[in-house]
């Protein structure tokens, strides 16, 4: 149901969903990426391309076959953003109210991306 409460995610937020995915596999291609985060690329590129113009993900191209495949990752910069700007933002105003994170997207790192963060 588009445009309902429920399906509305603040643009922080997928912000944040991107970059966290992007922790979690270290590189996604463009399709995995915006599918994981349940995003429409039409409708937000423009977010991409925003985080990868002050450098918080870094976007490559390779050929494959006579198509070109795009890959994004996070660069250090991104990291440090997500561990001291996006995390606490979350903690301060959660998602919902009652305490539940949505469905998609999800808001707590597991424990590979947690991992992650540790070591970079």
């Amino acid at each position: 149901m588009s445009g309902s409460p429920a399906s509305y995610r603040d643009r922080i937020y997928i912000v944040k969903d991107i970059i966290l995915k992007l922790v979690e596999y270290g590189e996604l291609n463009q399709t995995a990426l915006v599918s994981f985060c349940g995003l429409n690329m039409t409708k937000h590129r423009p977010i991409l391309d925003e985080l990868e113009a002050n450098g918080l993900v870094e976007r490559t191209e390779r050929p494959s076959g006579k198509r070109t495949v795009t890959f994004y990752r996070p660069t250090q910069k991104g990291l440090e953003f997500f561990r001291n700007i996006l995390e606490p933002y979350e903690r301060m105003f959660p998602r919902r109210k009652d305490g539940q994170q949505p469905e998609s997207g999800g808001s707590g790192l597991n424990l590979m991306a947690t991992m992650m963060l540790i070591l970079i």
